[in-house]
């Protein structure tokens, strides 16, 4: 009797192929594609799988982005600063890319931590988006000077109605401020200025950045962080930057003082009181805004003193009017 015999089935090999990005080389996407893209590409980039998750959130990388982004950061110290946030450089670029824009939920319970004994601002100016200056500048906040005198950051170089509108137009400002010790940062510009004026006397041009920030009186109280780049004629006839201010003000034009200021900076750096924003958002639009609730503010306030002044008029009329009454009555 013959015995019979199944074979078994072919065995079907699946081979599975890449294509398109994924498949190049990873020496190739880092060396000749990641390194051509801005931060805001690159951060999209890494979260398309997994491949691209990993080459794309390289340290040296992002420190190329911000160092090309903010020639001011490429120093030793803030390299350094930089390297030392929860995700180095990365972390850097994703509290310092986006501008800050007031928050309408926020909360206004103090901070039990201690404030840093300095603060570091890394300042870019840009004409036609390339960098004309660059600097780092470090500010105690420890000091009595510093808490109890206006709030001001001055950095001072040495040395008509259409360049208003050119200069609007062409120059934009980046203006980060860094707390070293908890490691945070947030830029404090618009990007582009939100005003430009020309001076009637001296004939200089200056050019407001300014971000709102929430006060510390709750959300009803609102902070203009104000950067001001004054910009004068050279004997060339160019205009050349000699001065770049950063003063924090409230609704009634008051400029801070320094520990006031060191609070407010300090929520912001938190984010606490703002929420990020892209820069074509929130720039000239929540300015514009910040102005109005100041112009509605101040005619409140003299609505308010108004109506105070007629009733001290009324009060003083009832009291000189029995005054007589009572004055006539005793003589009788």
């Amino acid at each position: 009797m013959a015995c019979s015999t199944t074979e078994p089935p072919p065995t079907t090999t699946t081979t599975v192929v890449q294509s398109g990005i994924a498949a190049l080389h990873p020496d190739i996407l880092e060396t000749h594609i990641l390194t051509r893209l801005d931060g805001p590409t690159l951060a999209s980039a890494s979260c398309a799988d997994t491949k691209l998750h990993y080459l794309s959130t390289q340290p040296d990388l992002w420190i190329t982005i911000c160092t090309s982004t903010w020639p001011s950061t490429s120093t030793p110290r803030l390299l350094h600063l930089m390297s030392s946030f929860p995700y180095g450089p990365r972390s850097f670029f994703s509290s310092s890319y986006p501008i800050l824009h007031r928050c309408t939920n926020s909360s206004t319970n103090s901070d039990p931590s201690a404030p840093p004994v300095g603060l570091i601002s890394a300042v870019d100016i840009y004409y036609n988006e390339k960098p004309i200056i660059s600097k780092v500048q470090e500010t105690e906040t420890a000091t009595e000077w510093f808490r109890c005198s206006p709030f001001r950051i001055d950095y001072k170089t040495p040395g008509d109605d259409d360049t208003c509108r050119k200069l609007a137009e062409n120059i934009s400002l980046s203006w980060i401020v860094m707390d070293p010790t908890g490691r945070r940062a947030a830029n404090l510009s618009s990007h582009k200025a939100v005003s430009v004026e020309r001076h009637w006397l001296s004939g200089e041009v200056q050019l407001r950045f300014a971000s709102i920030l929430g006060g510390d009186k709750g959300t009803t109280e609102l902070v203009q962080c104000g950067i001001v780049v004054t910009c004068d004629g050279s004997e060339t006839g160019e205009m050349q930057v000699t001065e770049v201010s950063l003063q924090l003000e409230d609704m009634d034009g008051v400029h801070l003082m320094g520990k006031e200021s060191l609070v407010i900076l300090l929520k912001a750096l938190k984010g606490k009181n703002v929420k990020k924003v892209k820069r074509e958002h929130g720039g000239r639009e929540g300015y514009q805004e910040y102005l109005e609730m100041k112009r509605e503010r101040k005619e409140r306030k003299i609505r308010l003193e108004g109506t105070l002044d007629m009733a001290c008029l009324v009060a003083i009329g009832i009291f000189a009017f029995s005054f007589g009454v009572w004055r006539f009555a005793f003589l009788l």
